[in-house]
């Protein structure tokens, strides 16, 4: 490959306007803020214990100078979701432990943890939309650390490996130009456990290929995942011609699913996979400390208006891949285009943006590879 950037392949056409049933049914924003909808769909019943359990989230600490905004107060919010592992340990440092213990620890084991996936989510002060943003984790960007200082550029999941929650939010904060309201981190396992406490998500693969890293073979046509199944689907990148680009688009495309499948009858009207759902969610979710069950509930209720249609699936404007003599293979991101993007997200302006961009956001289930 050339140091040159290379140009990448762009989505081929609009999302259309078909949609299925199930797609069709109201959903909110991903994980966190879906699922304190669901008392709301299935039932005042189940209220106090969801809302026991959110409490119960491991929290982090962000930035002293942080603001804990009141989502009743109509204020625009942006949501930095992290897709991490559980972390392996290396020579000396602590073993069994958390997310949440570890950065309370004042001293973040460095390289423990990886977070591969990186997503803005963007709910406008008139909470009639909601736009999710992926960042490719081979991002070249400038670093931030902890305390907000500069270490220098790397690729963009480097952030978290070094500094934790907080570096990850410093560093997004400085190339986006927007402020984070919330922080939620996912543990990888959340995608099975929530894929199995729904009965299995659909998805469609368009064409065949065989994945040489996994060694799975996946097979044209439609498909319900679960369990491992789902979590080697959203993980998948080599045998795809977009090679992370198009995980970026699988992970988007299964998300999309799943809020589809939480919120259909088949799992609100049923305790049991109801509560399944909840937990499978809460024992692999993160939040910061500053948000509570209630504000996740309050906010909820503020998007009970949103439909699939409304929620707007895209990854960061991209120039093209290049190899680094550094950092090897890295993705470059098209600068004037990016500040387009985060001006019209941080001023209300997206509708103008998707008018001139109409190809950036996620194709229909069936195109996605």
């Amino acid at each position: 490959m050339s140091d040159a950037p290379e140009p990448v392949r762009r989505p081929g056409s609009r999302a259309s306007n078909r949609r299925s049933f199930r797609q069709r049914h109201p959903v909110i924003v991903w994980a966190v803020v879906l699922v304190v909808l669901l008392p709301v769909v299935g039932g005042a019943s189940y209220a106090w214990n969801l809302k026991r359990k959110l409490d119960d989230l491991e929290t982090v600490k962000l930035n002293p100078s942080k603001e804990k905004p009141d989502p009743d107060e109509g204020r625009a919010l942006n949501i930095l979701l992290l897709g991490s592992d559980k972390g392996e340990a290396g020579e000396g440092q602590p073993k069994n432990t958390t997310i949440a213990e570890d950065a309370a620890s004042g001293d973040w084991p460095v390289g423990k943890y990886r977070s591969d996936t990186l997503m803005i989510v963007h709910i406008p002060a008139n909470r009639k939309k909601v736009y999710l943003v992926s960042v490719p984790r081979d991002s070249l960007v400038p670093i931030y650390d902890e305390k907000g200082e500069s270490i220098g550029s790397d690729k963009i999941n480097a952030a978290f490996a070094a500094g934790g929650p907080v570096a990850s939010i410093n560093t997004i904060e400085k190339l986006t130009g927007l402020k984070m309201d919330h922080l939620a981190i996912i543990d990888w396992e959340g995608f099975r456990d929530l894929s199995t406490a729904v009965g299995g998500v659909e998805v469609t693969i368009p064409r065949s290929f065989y994945d040489p890293q996994q060694k799975i073979q996946w097979d044209a046509g439609t498909q319900t995942l679960e369990g491992n199944k789902a979590l080697q689907y959203v993980r998948t990148r080599y045998g795809l011609i977009g090679g992370d680009f198009d995980r970026i688009k699988r992970q988007q495309n299964f998300m999309r699913s799943l809020m589809g499948k939480m919120l259909d009858s088949g799992v609100t009207t049923s305790p049991r996979r109801l509560s399944s759902t909840v937990g499978a969610l809460t024992k692999n979710l993160t939040v910061d400390e500053g948000w509570s069950g209630t504000a996740m509930a309050k906010l909820a209720l503020s998007l009970r208006g949103i439909g699939t249609e409304d929620v707007t699936f895209m990854t960061a404007p991209v120039q093209g891949t290049a190899n680094d003599p550094t950092h090897g293979s890295i993705v470059v991101l098209q600068e004037d285009k990016m500040g387009e993007l985060f001006t019209a997200l941080g001023k209300s302006r997206m509708g103008a943006y998707l008018k001139k961009y109409p190809d950036e956001v996620l194709p229909d289930a069936e195109d996605v590879s």
